[in-house]
C-alpha cells in the first residue's frame, strides 16, 4: 500500500531526536454539551467508561462545589485572633477556595452535562447551606413601608 495515502500522522523528532510517533486519543474531545458516562474530567483516563467511575466523579464534582461555598461564605477566623495570623489564615483559605474553583472550572471543560449538573448542584447546595441564612435563628425585622414624605 502506498505511504502517501497513510492516516498516520508524520513521525517527529523530541529533543534527544528520537522518533516519535504521534498518538491518536481514542477518546473524541467534546466542544459542545453531551450526554453520557465516558468523559475525562481532571485527569487523562478518570473517570473513563466505567458507570462507577464516573458516579465517583459526579460526587467529587459535586462535593468540590459545596465545599467551595461552605470556604466562601464561613467564618474561620476566632475572635481575638491577631492582625498578622488573621490575614494569613484568610490568605491561605482564600488560596484554596480559588483552587477549587479552578478545579471545578476545569472538570466543567470536559463538557460532559452530568458534570456540569453535578457541579451546579454542589454550588447551589453549598450557598443554601451556607450562604442563604435559610436554616440560621436571627430574626429579620418586620417589614416596614416606606414613608411618603420626602
Amino acid at each position: 500500500m502506498n505511504d502517501s495515502h497513510s492516516h498516520e500522522p508524520p513521525p517527529t523528532k523530541n529533543g534527544t531526536g528520537e522518533m516519535m510517533m504521534h498518538l491518536h486519543k481514542k477518546m473524541m474531545m467534546h466542544m459542545t454539551f453531551y450526554w453520557g458516562n465516558e468523559a475525562e474530567v481532571l485527569f487523562s483516563g478518570w473517570p473513563g467508561k466505567r458507570a462507577g467511575m464516573y458516579a465517583l466523579a459526579l460526587i467529587f464534582v459535586f462535593t468540590l462545589g459545596v465545599i467551595a461555598e461552605w470556604l466562601t461564605h464561613s467564618w474561620l477566623i476566632k475572635e481575638g485572633t491577631t492582625n498578622v495570623a488573621g490575614r494569613i489564615i484568610k490568605t491561605i483559605l482564600h488560596a484554596i477556595r480559588v483552587s477549587l474553583g479552578y478545579l471545578l472550572m476545569l472538570s466543567l471543560m470536559s463538557f460532559n452535562a452530568g458534570i456540569f449538573l453535578a457541579a451546579v448542584a454542589g454550588q447551589a447546595l453549598g450557598f443554601l447551606l451556607f450562604g442563604s441564612m435559610v436554616f440560621d435563628k436571627t430574626e429579620f425585622p418586620p417589614y416596614e413601608k416606606p414613608s411618603e414624605s420626602c
